[in-house]
């Protein structure tokens, strides 16, 4: 069943993905001096930020529908929520800018992308992987730095199969 929290763990990556690629794209842009692959770099941009409204949505939802559960620490999902405000506003920018540098640069297949846009490509991935990687590194402390996980045993009370019973058969 589809749930808000199911929902965002669905599309977070897409931000992710794209803005590394666009990154990756335009260090090999930079290198190769190749038209197509500024216009690809643009591309991915313009896609994470496409992506990043949906996910800072379906975030909020999550957020409302968990309400701050007993096995997440205190403060982790504020703490990613936080930073995922400032990396949407500044993917939101970046994507926006990438879009219009796509749609000016395909009027003129046959001229050399401006500077200016070449550079505004440059700035707008690598903001969008600084401020999108911590985001991502702050959401995965939700689940992997909560206190629940570092206990030996399930704590006593869980309903039925909540909790995997260990079995003695070794893993193949």
């Amino acid at each position: 069943m589809l749930s808000w929290p199911y929902i965002h763990l669905m599309l977070n990556h897409f931000p992710v993905v794209l803005s590394v690629s666009a990154l990756a794209v335009t260090l090999l842009a930079l290198l190769l001096g190749k038209r197509g692959l500024w216009l690809t770099a643009m591309g991915a941009l313009t896609g994470a930020g496409l992506f990043v409204y949906p996910v800072h949505f379906t975030g909020d939802k999550a957020d409302h529908a968990l309400n701050d559960p007993w096995f997440i620490r205190t403060g982790a999902i504020e703490a990613h929520d936080n930073a995922a405000g400032i990396a949407m506003i500044v993917i939101l920018v970046a994507g926006t800018f990438a879009a219009y540098s796509w749609w000016k640069s395909l009027k003129q297949p046959a001229g050399l992308i401006p500077g200016w846009m070449r550079a505004g490509v440059v700035v707008g991935s690598l903001a969008a992987v600084v401020t999108v990687t911590y985001t991502a590194y702050l959401g995965g402390k939700i689940i992997h730095e909560a206190p629940i996980l570092h206990l030996q045993q399930p704590p006593a009370g869980l309903p039925p199969g909540v909790a995997a019973t260990k079995t003695d058969s070794p893993e193949r």
